[in-house]
């Protein structure tokens, strides 16, 4: 039996993967999380899974062969939050254990599938796996980034290197199974509850050039980003630093008309109906963000359509749609 690791297991991403795994027929999964957060447990509660290992413990011991053959690692575990500003904890988390992993990946022959982030482009405003447009605007960014880095200079160093190593920078995911990341849960999640509470939606107004509610993302449904985990598993022969994003940036505005059309009988109503009716409302930019926020995000897919990777994404409507019918049950 094939072995899987997904490491953040328990979290957003990890656990979808799991589930993409299962719905392949494959259990044989080490899930490895750190469960001090204990109610993460319900995005494990329904999958299947071989053992369950503390992150804590996981890294020392897999870079001691205790697990066996495993053909591929997962590696979403991290810490996502983009506010975090001690440093030496997000260097630690983010790149220490992932330089560990990558190392003993190598010497097991094990394939290596990582998250890394479109955060590392921060003020950029071209969005290309190359290193000139790589600007990070916080920690979090930079510790992605400078494991992206060392990933490159060790991948040319192996010369003779068989075994795959893939990092996805993730633009913005939203999706079932991201309950538990509070602020850094997606704007769908938020503008969902919010809505349900207040009956409105609240967004950042003007700022940086872009209109009220028009600062623009590549959001992208967590459906499809397990999907392309998948063609990536399916094709060892690939490896690389890709985005993964949809490639077409919407505004915030998609985002409040999409979760507003689909919780309230407004299926008719524009936007600025809904300004009017006072279901959207702008607020001042936040003086804390200002300098340190991706007003624009677009995911360049041509290293990704290169590779091969013909995946079709949802866009706004489609996933917001989708994502509501599982928030709703």
């Amino acid at each position: 039996m094939t072995t899987y690791v997904v490491t953040g297991a328990a979290g957003f991403i990890g656990s979808n993967i799991v589930q993409g795994l299962n719905a392949r027929g494959m259990t044989d999964i080490i899930a490895v999380d750190d469960l001090t957060q204990g109610d993460k447990f319900c995005n494990l509660a329904d999958l299947q899974i071989s053992d369950y290992v503390d992150a804590d413990d996981f890294y020392d011991r897999f870079s001691n062969g205790a697990y066996g053959k495993v053909e591929a690692v997962f590696h979403e575990g991290a810490c996502s939050d983009t506010m975090e500003s001690d440093g030496a904890y997000m260097m630690r988390n983010n790149f220490g254990v992932s330089c560990q992993l990558f190392e003993a990946c190598q010497a097991q022959g094990t394939r290596l599938l990582y998250a890394s982030s479109a955060a590392v482009y921060g003020g950029s405003d071209t969005f290309k796996e190359f290193p000139e447009c790589e600007r990070p605007l916080n920690v979090y960014g930079y510790s992605k980034l400078l494991f992206d880095q060392w990933v490159r200079r060790k991948t040319v160093m192996f010369t003779r290197q068989t075994t795959q190593v893939t990092g996805f920078r993730y633009f913005n995911v939203y999706g079932p199974r991201e309950q538990h990341k509070g602020r850094m849960a997606s704007v769908a999640f938020h503008q969902f509850n919010q809505f349900q509470a207040e009956g409105v939606v609240k967004l950042f107004g003007g700022y940086d050039g872009y209109a009220a509610g028009e600062q623009k993302r590549d959001f992208v449904y967590v459906d499809d980003v397990v999907a392309v985990n998948l063609w990536f598993l399916d094709h060892a022969n690939q490896s690389g630093i890709f985005n993964l994003g949809t490639g077409c940036a919407q505004p915030f505005n998609d985002v409040a008309l999409g979760v507003i059309q689909g919780l309230d009988d407004a299926n008719n109503m524009t936007l600025p109906q809904m300004v009017s009716a006072n279901k959207v409302q702008y607020l001042d930019f936040p003086e804390a963000l200002k300098g340190k926020y991706q007003s624009y995000t677009q995911a360049d897919l041509t290293a990704l359509r290169a590779a091969g990777c013909d995946h079709v994404f949802a866009d706004v409507k489609q996933g917001v749609s989708s994502y509501l019918k599982q928030l709703s049950t």
